[in-house]
C-alpha cells in the first residue's frame, strides 16, 4: 500500500473551519490513490473545551493525583478529535475508521505522562487500511502491555505520527500546523523571516531542541532512523511547506535558521577548597531532576544554566551543600543552526562581531558541528535574533 501519514495539531482541528481544511488534505491524498493515516491532537489550546490543559484543569490542584489517572483523563481529548474528524470524513463519502493510540498498536512503558514507545504492534491498523481509505488515530497516547492508557508528553502527537510512519513504511509524514513551514527565524521577531524549502533531519532536530516549536525532536529522530521524508505544512494552504530529509541541498548557506529560548538562569558556583565541585553540583541537579545546559567546567568552578522556573530550587540545593552560587536570571539562548557551517572557519567570529556591534553582551557560548549557541540577557534576545538573521542574510533563504 502507498501510505501517507498526516498529523494535524490542536489548532488544525480546533473548529469546524479548520477541521474542514484538514479533511481537504486527507481527501486529496485519497483521490491520488493513497491510504491515509491521519493523526490528530486534542482540539485547540487551553480554554478550548477539550484541549489537554483544559482537561487537566478539571483536577483539584491541591490533590496529588496519580499520573495514571491523569493520562486516562487527558487521552480523551485526542479520542474526541479522532471521532469528530472521522465523522466529517465519512459525511464526504470517505471510507474511514477511528482508532485510539492503543488500538493502532502503540505499546509504551509505564512512565505515565512521559511514556516512551517500546514496541509497535500495527497488525490491526494494517488490516483496517486494507478495508478503508483512511484511519484516524488519536495521537499523544498508547498503552502499556497491561492495557493501561499512557500519554507521550508534550509533542506526543508528532511522535505518534513518525512512529506509525516508520512501522507502516509510509511514503512520507506531513505535519500540518498554523505556519507555512520552517522559517529562518520567528516571524513575530524578524519581519523578513523567510520560509526554508528544505532542511536536513539534523538541522530540524537542533532547531527543535533550541526553541523552535514546529515539531518535536523525538519525531524527527524516528523519521531519520527510518529514512522517511517529512513535510512541515500549513493546514490553510496548498503550499508544500518545508521538506525534511537526508542529503538536501544547502544552496551554499552557512546558517539555516536562528532559534531562541528564553527564561534561562545562569548559575556560577566557585570553590577553591573542593576540586570536585562540578561532580557535586551536577549530582545535586540530577537528584532533583533539574535539566542543565550551557556547561563550562573549570578546576575550581562550574558555570551552567537552568530554567528560570527551577532557579530557586537549584540555588537552595547548592546552599544546602555549603556553596554560595551567583545567579543571573532572565537570560536567553540564541542559536545559529546550519549543516553548512561544518568545518567552515569564521562563523563564530561573525556572530560575535554582529552582537558586539549591537552592544549585546555574550555571557556564554558553545558550539557543535552544526550549531553555535550564545547566552544573552533576555531583554537583548530579539535584537540578537535580528542581528544574526541580518548578518547571515537569511531573508534570501531558499
Amino acid at each position: 500500500m502507498n501510505v501517507v501519514v498526516q498529523k494535524f495539531g490542536g489548532t488544525s482541528v480546533r473548529n469546524e473551519e479548520m477541521r474542514r481544511a484538514a479533511a481537504h488534505h486527507v481527501e486529496h491524498e485519497v483521490k491520488q490513490g493513497r491510504k491515509v493515516v491521519a493523526v490528530v491532537s486534542a482540539m485547540g489550546r487551553k480554554g478550548d473545551p477539550y484541549a489537554t490543559d483544559t482537561l487537566l484543569s478539571l483536577l483539584d490542584n491541591n490533590y496529588h493525583h496519580a499520573r495514571r489517572e491523569s493520562d486516562l483523563l487527558i487521552s480523551c481529548g485526542e479520542i474526541i478529535s479522532a471521532v469528530v474528524l472521522t465523522d466529517l470524513l465519512r459525511s464526504s463519502g470517505i471510507k474511514v475508521q477511528a482508532m485510539t493510540g492503543a488500538q493502532a498498536g502503540i505499546r509504551t512503558n509505564d512512565a505515565f505522562g512521559e511514556a516512551r514507545i517500546m514496541n509497535m504492534e500495527c497488525q490491526g491498523l494494517q488490516k483496517a487500511l486494507e478495508n478503508t481509505d483512511v484511519v484516524v488515530v488519536a495521537g499523544f497516547q498508547g498503552s502499556t502491555s497491561q492495557g493501561d492508557i499512557t500519554t507521550l508528553g508534550r509533542g506526543g502527537s508528532d511522535t505518534t505520527a513518525a512512529a506509525l510512519a516508520a512501522a507502516l513504511e509510509a511514503d512520507r509524514v506531513e505535519i500540518f500546523t498554523d505556519v507555512e513551514g520552517i522559517m529562518t527565524a520567528d516571524p513575530r521577531i524578524v519581519e523578513k523571516a523567510a520560509m526554508i524549502q528544505s532542511v536536513t533531519y539534523e538541522e530540524i532536530c537542533n532547531l527543535a531542541n533550541q526553541g523552535a516549536k514546529v515539531i518535536h525532536p523525538r519525531a524527527v529522530e524516528i523519521a531519520m532512523q527510518a529514512k522517511i521524508p517529512m513535510r512541515i505544512r500549513s493546514t490553510l494552504s496548498e503550499n508544500k511547506g518545508t521538506l525534511v530529509a537526508a542529503g538536501v541541498s544547502y544552496n551554499n548557506r552557512l546558517v539555516t535558521s536562528i532559534a531562541h529560548l528564553s527564561g534561562i538562569t545562569q548559575i556560577t558556583v566557585k570553590s577553591e577548597e573542593n576540586l570536585n565541585v562540578s561532580a557535586d553540583v551536577f549530582e545535586s541537579m540530577t537528584e532533583a531532576d533539574i535539566s542543565v545546559d550551557f556547561i563550562n567546567i573549570q578546576p575550581s568552578s562550574v558555570i551552567y544554566t537552568v530554567p528560570d522556573a527551577r532557579k530557586d530550587e537549584a540555588v537552595k540545593l547548592l546552599q544546602d551543600k555549603g556553596y554560595e552560587p551567583h545567579c543571573l536570571p532572565g537570560c536567553a539562548k540564541v542559536s545559529a543552526v546550519g549543516a553548512g557551517m561544518t568545518g567552515v572557519p569564521g562563523v563564530a567570529s561573525k556572530i560575535v562581531a554582529a552582537l558586539t556591534e549591537e552592544n549585546i553582551q555574550i555571557y556564554q557560548s558553545a558550539d557543535s558541528h552544526t550549531t553555535i549557541w550564545v547566552l544573552v540577557r533576555g531583554e537583548d534576545m530579539e535584537k540578537a535574533v535580528c542581528a544574526l538573521h541580518n548578518v547571515f542574510q537569511l531573508d534570501n533563504a531558499q
